[in-house]
């Protein structure tokens, strides 16, 4: 009968709680999974494995810190095979937490990593200059002089880094710290934006920066 042919939709409330009752399971499954793969000697498989963990973690646990320790061991694992882009993927998600939870020395010493191991290669040097600001932008958090040096190493380092839109933006932004210029500061964020748009971890990045200049409250950038 086309009557009986329907089905109830269930509340979402009985929905995340059945996600919930089985993510505990779908973890543990692919620990033991893990385990065995380590057992045989795969270790990239392992480290997909740890992926996903900290993937399920991150998204659906929202337990960061449980991420953080899934990428780190994948990336040991992919490190152990050579899979170095593998690896440094799995790094820069980790610098990125860190950093979101003011752990910013050991987002600085995988920013600084990641930036020396590509910027003398021709297909990924582009990507380096990122890595130096991001690296930068962490120093300049905990301090002034911090980042003033680090970029005049990064400079050093890399040269091409100089002429970048990232060198010259936190080069303005120095300026306008020491001035304690909240205007200037400002106004070389919106520049940058302007022509690369600022995603939601440079943003929270240049907020705190922002807040440590004199007379600001409003938590803006705009």
């Amino acid at each position: 009968m086309l009557q009986e042919m329907h089905f109830v939709r269930q509340p979402s409330s009985i929905c995340n709680y059945r996600v919930n009752m089985m993510q505990p399971s779908v973890l543990w499954m692919l620990g033991m999974l893990t385990k065995r793969q380590i057992h045989k000697g795969r270790f990239t498989i392992a480290a997909k494995h740890h992926i996903t963990i900290a993937e399920i973690y991150e998204t659906e646990l929202v337990d960061i810190e449980k991420a953080i320790a899934h990428y780190e061991q994948a990336a040991d694992y992919y490190k152990g095979e050579e899979s170095n882009s593998s690896a440094n993927r799995c790094l820069l998600k980790v610098a990125a937490y860190a950093a979101q939870l003011e752990q910013y020395q050991k987002a600085i010493e995988i920013y600084e990593q990641v930036g020396t191991n590509t910027m003398d290669n021709p297909l990924l040097k582009y990507s380096a200059k990122e890595y130096f600001f991001k690296a930068a932008l962490c120093h300049f958090i905990v301090d002034e002089l911090n980042a003033k040096l680090a970029l005049e190493k990064y400079e050093e380092m890399f040269p091409a880094f100089t002429d970048s839109r990232e060198c010259k933006l936190v080069k303005k932004l120095l300026e306008a710290h020491e001035d304690q210029n909240c205007e200037a500061y400002t106004e070389a964020v919106k520049e940058f934006d302007a022509i690369s748009r600022l995603d939601q971890w440079l943003t929270t990045m240049l907020l705190r920066i922002k807040k440590s200049l004199q007379g600001d409250g409003d938590g803006d950038l705009k």
